[in-house]
Formats: structure tokens, sequence, C-alpha cells
């Protein structure tokens, strides 16, 4: 909860209040911890946090019970509160890194341009988010300008008037703030004295022009004879990220969109600012960023890993290629039974695209195998591969069948963690399933272009050849 600048206790808690009662009417809530004063946007009597850890999930089944669907109805109500902007997020999905989930977009003043330049700026972006259909719940982050009282001390005419300036620093931090005096003993305890001025004697701009300062010459001097009062605003806090001044803008991809779709969203955005002004990511978002286009570089480390390993199996570079053309039965596989069930393509697909590798290779290899083994006995490559697909169709329809259902409570998952283990169960199964499918009649193909066209030398047989035809007849 953010009052806005400037706002008392009294304004905050009657927000608070208001959010408090809509939380403690939600079954799904275990308790309440309300901190006044803090946020993690700032401090002061503007601003206030609350914390509400739920239920264990045992005790709130179903998705109209999980935390995005709570903190989503939290938003209607919080928008309505006039008191205070109210907003209900997420926890980061890595502790630590940032206080959100979604994205956290840095504001940069590059061009020595002026704060008001920069707030121009931060406007700008938050304007057009708002008409994004790419993004939902953008906010600022941080304190607005705030009202202060701003005095002007004129040091020439205060050491005119024989005044030191210590002296004025003195008064003022005394009368409104305090000071240590003594100590004395009552009752048995010791009590400390601390001055501050009446409550009553130090609420407007006029006070300070009442206080009077001793003089060298022992004269008690007007605040008002060398100094001015008046109030300004200003921001409580300056913000800087990198040496540059900056600005922080929160918010989440829209129902739908991934937080990558935002983020290129937001840059799209800032393109559109003034020169001077640029932007940088941090948390959650900034390692987002850093990891964007590694799958490719991931996808093709793996190929090259099993590429070498079954070079080495065959002692042949040419035959590897008939096991690794199936992997591409695979990736399709796990890209469109993703798409078909609404998924994104994140970190936990990722990690499937990469299971799929070893596991469509397996099947390949199966057939590779004995089509090789069935070379070295003397048949040629088309009776081979013929006998080989018929040898390790059953072993291959087993083995695929059992891991394809083995991936069904993760593709039907529910609850704490859900949406990882449906990532990688979809992902996983979809590409099993084409592998399967479709590996059965390619992979035999694969193997006489190769052997055709590519290695037309007879491959020697696998090393511990009677071991393979012993379990093959088993």
């Amino acid at each position: 909860m953010q009052a806005p600048p400037g706002a008392t206790t009294q304004r905050t808690n009657e927000a608070t209040k208001q959010v408090k009662k809509f939380f403690a009417e939600q079954p799904q809530v275990a308790n309440i911890v309300l901190v006044n004063g803090f946020s993690f946007f700032g401090q002061g009597q503007a601003n206030a946090i609350m914390f509400t850890p739920l239920k264990p999930w045992d005790e709130r089944p179903g998705d109209e019970n999980s935390a995005e669907t709570i903190a989503g109805k939290a938003m209607g109500t919080l928008m309505g509160i006039k008191e205070a902007f109210a907003f209900s997020l997420s926890p980061p999905s890595i502790p630590e890194l940032g206080t959100s989930s979604g994205f956290t977009f840095k504001l940069q003043d590059r061009g020595g341009n002026s704060r008001e330049a920069l707030v121009a700026a931060r406007n700008q972006m938050l304007g057009g988010a708002m008409q994004s259909k790419m993004l939902a719940n953008v906010r600022p982050e941080g304190q607005e300008d705030a009202p202060v009282l701003k005095v002007d001390i004129d040091r020439i005419k205060a050491r005119a008037l024989g005044l030191s300036i210590g002296e004025v620093n003195a008064t003022l931090a005394i009368t409104f703030g305090s000071a240590y005096a003594n100590d004395f003993t009552r009752e048995g305890r010791v009590l400390r004295v601390l001055l501050q001025a009446d409550a009553a004697n130090r609420m407007t701009p006029q006070d300070i022009i009442n206080l009077r300062v001793r003089s060298a010459t022992g004269e008690m001097v007007p605040f008002g004879s060398f100094s001015t009062a008046e109030w300004s605003a200003e921001s409580p806090q300056l913000q800087r990220y990198n040496g540059y001044p900056a600005m922080t803008i929160s918010g989440e991809p829209a129902p739908g969109q991934s937080t990558g779709e935002a983020m290129a969203e937001m840059e799209r955005l800032a393109e559109q600012l003034p020169a001077g002004f640029s932007y940088e990511w941090t948390g959650i978002s900034y390692e987002e960023k850093q990891s964007a286009g590694q799958i490719g570089l991931l996808l093709g480390l793996s190929l090259v890993v099993v590429f070498l390993l079954l070079a080495a199996l065959y002692e042949s570079w040419a035959v590897p290629v008939a096991v690794l053309l199936v992997v591409p039965l695979g990736v399709l596989g796990a890209v469109l039974f993703s798409m078909l069930r609404g998924l994104s393509a994140d970190i936990y697909f990722n990690v499937g695209l990469i299971t799929i590798i070893g596991l469509a290779a397996k099947n390949a290899i199966l057939i590779v195998e004995f089509a090789i083994e069935q070379e070295a006995e003397g048949k040629s490559t088309l009776d081979a591969v013929m006998e080989a697909v018929k040898l390790r169709l059953r072993p291959i329809i087993m083995t695929s069948l059992a891991f394809i259902l083995g991936m069904v409570p993760l593709v039907i998952a529910s609850g704490a963690g859900a949406a990882s283990r449906i990532a990688v169960g979809s992902g996983v199964m979809g590409g099993m399933i084409a592998a399967t499918l479709l590996g059965i009649f390619f992979i035999p193909l694969f193997y006489l272009s190769v052997r055709k066209w590519v290695s037309r030398k007879r491959p020697p047989a696998p090393a511990e050849k009677g071991h393979h035809e012993e379990s093959g007849h088993a």
C-alpha cells in the first residue's frame, strides 16, 4: 500500500484496514502480517506492506484457490481503494532476485537530463504500457515527490549577526528532532532527559521563523532575520543504477503472454523515448535476458556430445547421422503437443527438448545397432535394416509406451509446482509419441540413405557382438 506523497499515518491506516478486511475474508489465507511505515518501494508514513501466507495445498485444491487467482481477485478490489494505491504481488520464482514475479525494468538517464525529464520519460513508458495488450499491472516502484519544508539560511547575514552556523544547526536539530541532555535517577531507575520543542511549537513554517539563537554577544537573534522557510516538492529518494539516475518500472505479462514477450514490448516502448534515455533489466529479468537465445547452443552441444559418443561406438563418422536424423521428429512432436496445450517455450520446455534428444536417439540406436550387426554377417544393407526393424519393433514399442505412460502424472499434475511438471511432461510425451510413431518408419530410411550416399563402406560390428546377439535372441 502506498498513499499519496505527504499522507499521514491516519490516511494510510484507512487503506490498510480495507486491505486487511478483504484478505481476512478469503478462506485460502492462513494469516496476515501487516507492517506500517515500510514497503519494498520506500519508507515513511505513506507506506505499508502486508504478507498473506496461504493455507497448505491440500486445504485449498483447485486452480481457483491458487495464489495467482487470489492475487488477480485482490487486484479488482484493491484498485477501488481511494486512500492509497494498493496492489497484490506474488513472490519471485527465484528468492532474492527482485521483490515480485513478472519483470523489473530500469529506466536510465544517460544524457545528463534533469529529474523532471526522467519523470516525463517514465510517465511516457507507463502511458504506453497501459495501452499495450501484452502488459498488465505495470507500475512505478519508488517514492513520488513529497512536500518538504525548505529552510534557506543566509550564512553571511548569520555571521554578521554574530551567530555560529553550528549553533544554528543545533537549534534546528534540537527543536524538530531531539537532543540528549543528561540522566537522572528515579525510583532506582536511570532515565534519560531528551530535549525537544513541544508539538504545538513545531507544526508550521512560522515556528521556524519564531526560533531564536543566542549570538556571541549574548543576544537572542530571531531566525527570521537571516533565514526563510517555504514548502516545496522534492523526491524523498534518488535512485541510481550502474551509476546513472534511474527509475524502476515493474509489471507482468498479460494473460496468455510470456515474460519474454512482455520484455520485448517494454523494449519497443523504450525505443520511442527521447534521446539520452536508455534502460537495463534487473533481478529475474536480467537473468532471463542473459540466458535468452542459449537453447540453440545447448541443443547443439547436446547433439555434438551424442554424435561423438555414437562415432566412438560405431567407429564411423557417418553412421551416427542416421541416428541423429530422428531427433527433429521428436522436437516437432514436443513443439506441437505443447502448442496444443497452450504452453509457452519456457525453461522447463527447453529441458524437455534436451531430454528428447536422448530418448529419440535411443529408438534409432536399437535399429541401427542390429542393422550393423546384420551387415557384419554378410547381408545386404536393405535386408539388414529390414531384419533389424522386425527384431526391434516390439522392444521399441514397449519401452516407448512405458516411458509415455510414465509422463502422464506430470502432464496432469496439479498443486504446488504443477506448471513446471506440466511443461516438462508435455514436451517429453509429445516428443516420444512423434519419435516412436514416425521413427519406426523413418529410421530405416535414414539408415539406408546414409549407407547409400554418405558411407558406402561396410561398417564394423560394434564391440561385444556376441553379447548383443544373445540379448537379441533373448
